[in-house]
C-alpha cells in the first residue's frame, strides 16, 4: 500500500547529535500522533562523528514516516537544502534537534493559523515572543549580526537566524536548487532569495528556550557569516538568483 502524501515534512539537520535525538524524537512522536493529518520525518545526518546516524535509522523500523538521509560532508545549509529537496509534504518544516522552541508550535506556522504565506519563520525579536536563560553575551552578538543582516540585505526582518522555518513545497522547490551557501549562514541566502523573487515571508514570535550545548562558536563563526553576507548582496547585484530553476 503506497503511503500517503504527507502534509507536513520535518527536517532535522543532524549533526553529532547522539545525546539530544533520543529525546527530540520521543517528543515527535508524540506530536505526530495527536495531528489529523499525515507527517514525515527526515533526518539529515552529515558528517558526525559520533553515533547520530545509527540512532535515527534504529528508529526507522517502528516508525514507518521516518526516513534518515547520510551525507558525507558537514555544514548546516548542506543537510537542510537535501532534505528540503528530499521532502514530500505540502508544507516542510526545518527543525534543529535541541528543539529550542518546543514541537508543539509548528501548528502555528501552518493553516489556518497562517494564511497566504509563502514561508513563516520564528523570530525571537518579534513583538510577543520571549527567550528563556539567555545569557546576554550571546543575546547580544546575535543582535549585531541580526541588525548587519538587515543593513546589508533583508530590512524587513527582525531574526533570520533562528531555527524554525516552514516552506510551503512549491516555494521548497524553488529556492532551494538556488541555494549556494552551505554553512550557518544558509538562512539569510535562501530568505533573501525568496524576497528577490517575490515570495511572501511571514515573521512570528515564539517562545525560544536557551541551549547551552549551541554548536555554534560565536567568534569563528560569526566572522564567516559576515563574510556570506558580502557574499549574498554581491550575488543579488550581479543576478545570480535570477536563473529559472
Amino acid at each position: 500500500m503506497t503511503p500517503p502524501i504527507p502534509y507536513l515534512s520535518i527536517i532535522f539537520p543532524a549533526h553529532n547529535e547522539e545525546e539530544r535525538l533520543p529525546d527530540t524524537l520521543e517528543k515527535v512522536y508524540r506530536f505526530i500522533a495527536s495531528q489529523s493529518y499525515p507527517c514525515e520525518v527526515i533526518i539529515v545526518e552529515n558528517g558526525s562523528t559520533d553515533r547520530t546516524l545509527e540512532i535515527a535509522q534504529s528508529a526507522i523500523e517502528k516508525h514507518p514516516y521516518l526516513h534518515v538521509i547520510h551525507l558525507d560532508s558537514p555544514g548546516k545549509g548542506r543537510a537542510v537544502q537535501a532534505g528540503m529537496l528530499t521532502a514530500r509534504g505540502a508544507y516542510r518544516f526545518i527543525c534543529d534537534v535541541d528543539l529550542s522552541m518546543p514541537i508543539t508550535e509548528i501548528s502555528r506556522f501552518l493553516p489556518p493559523q497562517v494564511e497566504g504565506a509563502d514561508i513563516v519563520i520564528a523570530s525571537r525579536e518579534a513583538p510577543g515572543s520571549i527567550r528563556y536563560n539567555e545569557p546576554a553575551y550571546r543575546h547580544l552578538v546575535g543582535r549585531v549580526f541580526n541588525n548587519l543582516v538587515r543593513w546589508m540585505v533583508l530590512p524587513c526582518l527582525q531574526d533570520t537566524q533562528c531555527g524554525f522555518k516552514c516552506f510551503s513545497a512549491s516555494a521548497a522547490e524553488a529556492l532551494f536548487p538556488l541555494q549556494t551557501i552551505m554553512g550557518w549562514t544558509f538562512d539569510v541566502e535562501i530568505l533573501a532569495i525568496a524576497y528577490h523573487r517575490g515570495y511572501r515571508v511571514e515573521e512570528i514570535p515564539i517562545p525560544w528556550y536557551f541551549q547551552p550545548r549551541s554548536k555554534v562558536n560565536v567568534l569563528r563563526d560569526s566572522l564567516r557569516m559576515a563574510r556570506d553576507l558580502f557574499l549574498i548582496r554581491r550575488k543579488l547585484r550581479h543576478g545570480d538568483y535570477d536563473q529559472p530553476v
